[in-house]
């Protein structure tokens, strides 16, 4: 039993860490169909949780289980090393439920997700890749946030140091310092990571065009409603109709 020492919460410091799920799929090449892969199956595919580019998550998460669908033989699996995931053949979508289990230094509970499994293409060019059975990504960029974690897995987490840049302090006792391990969004994009800063950054840049976007055509909507509203009461004068409607 943990003591009361090991349970004590490092006030007023929150650390996140952040990691990818979701899973991959491809087509069956006819004449390199697994030979286990039951006569309907038509992909194969994978579902899984990892760092960021490639970084070790497995000194803060002890295992993944994995909750697939019922016509699955043993459909709930549970993986307790790296790496997190687990590979099958299928021929229809479904959603998987993700359950993550902290180490045992954490005193956390676990946390759940859930993930669609996508086999088919998607996008502008989806049946380009469905002709040339290019591999279908879907994965989510995603963190966990400790909040005031227990003292030993605070160490875990920092390795030893204060947080640094994965700690988010509050108010006057916030621990501030050394990296620790890092786990962080790196800045460009790299062949096997679709996620870093520079992409956060342009999608930051999208969203806010597209609120421009929006409350232009807000306004234009308005001014052509001021119009038609004005086209009307000279209408309604022109006709000596008196004007007893108001706006609310």
């Amino acid at each position: 039993m943990p003591s009361a020492t090991g349970n004590k919460r490092v006030r007023g410091v929150s650390v996140f860490r952040p990691f990818i799920f979701g899973s991959e799929a491809q087509l069956f090449d006819p004449e390199k169909k697994p030979a286990n892969a039951p006569v309907d199956h038509t992909h194969q595919w994978r579902v899984f949780v990892k760092g960021i580019n490639g970084e070790d998550i497995s000194y803060w998460l002890k295992k993944v289980q994995f909750k697939l669908h019922e016509t699955y033989a043993q459909n709930v699996r549970t993986i307790e090393q790296p790496p997190f995931e687990v590979v099958e053949t299928g021929w229809g979508e479904f959603e998987i439920q993700i359950k993550l289990y902290f180490v045992p230094e954490s005193n956390e509970k676990p946390q759940t997700l859930w993930h669609s499994l996508k086999l088919h293409p998607y996008g502008p060019d989806a049946e380009g890749m469905k002709e040339r059975r290019e591999v279908v990504v879907s994965q989510n960029y995603e963190e966990i946030l400790f909040n005031e974690p227990v003292e030993p897995f605070y160490e875990v987490l920092t390795g030893g140091s204060a947080a640094g840049q994965l700690a988010r302090g509050k108010g006057k006792n916030a621990k501030q310092g050394g990296q620790g391990r890092t786990a962080q969004i790196p800045l460009n994009d790299g062949p096997k990571n679709a996620y870093s800063r520079t992409t956060e950054n342009k999608e930051l840049d999208r969203m806010a065009e597209a609120t421009k976007t929006v409350e232009q055509m807000i306004k234009e909507e308005k001014e052509r409603l001021v119009a038609r509203e004005k086209t009307l009461a000279e209408l309604r004068e022109s006709e000596g109709v008196p004007a007893t409607t108001k706006k609310r």
